[in-house]
């Protein structure tokens, strides 16, 4: 489990492909800490990963076919930023909102627009994930929290404050890139039981 409030941007030292799956070795400062060990759950770009190994001046991850395949990891290359969470300590104080690490799909980054001294990212994403994206709700980029702007029938609007430009790789996001996105695990409840009707559960 994860807030979105991004920890550390890492980079990444070493891609080993093999079929549909990769090795990923990243570079963190996060090792330093106690409480980062071997097996922990880690997001990286908003994907949850285990640690598999530590090596100088980071750690070593295994994604598999799955991710590869609805994540922007096939995409990754050598000296790309990410952002690091490690995840949620029971005592550790709640911001953000809840992720899973379980990212939907990527979209694609259409528009950046200066909002005075924020900016505005337009993105497209497939059509059958618009309805867990709503006006005002939460939705995770990159493992980012951030709160939906506004909605088009075939795209969607965050806005990103100084900080959040300058502390993770959306400030580097150019138009046509892709990024990771985690919907709202809540809506997704709601609108699977909408569609199904209560009866079918019972």
């Amino acid at each position: 489990m994860f807030t979105g409030i991004v920890q550390d941007q890492g980079r990444v030292v070493r891609v080993e492909m093999a079929d549909q799956q990769a090795k990923l070795m990243i570079q963190t400062n996060l090792i330093q800490q106690p409480a980062f060990s071997l097996g922990d759950s880690v997001a990286v770009n908003g994907v949850c990963l285990t640690i598999s190994a530590f090596e100088t001046g980071g750690f070593t991850a295994d994604v598999m076919p799955e991710t590869m395949l609805r994540t922007n990891f096939k995409n990754l290359t050598v000296g790309d930023p990410v952002n690091l969470e490690p995840a949620l300590a029971a005592s550790d104080r709640l911001d953000g909102h809840f992720l899973l690490g379980h990212v939907d799909a990527t979209a694609t980054l259409l528009e950046r627009t200066p909002d005075e001294d924020s900016q505005r990212l337009t993105f497209v994403i497939d059509q059958k994930y618009h309805p867990y994206i709503v006006e005002k709700g939460s939705i995770g980029i990159n493992g980012i929290s951030l709160t939906v702007v506004t909605t088009t029938p075939t795209t969607f609007e965050v806005a990103l404050i100084p900080y959040t430009m300058t502390h993770t790789s959306l400030g580097r996001v150019a138009i046509g890139d892709q990024v990771n996105v985690e919907t709202d695990i809540l809506g997704k409840y709601v609108v699977n039981l909408a569609r199904e009707g209560l009866a079918n559960y019972e």
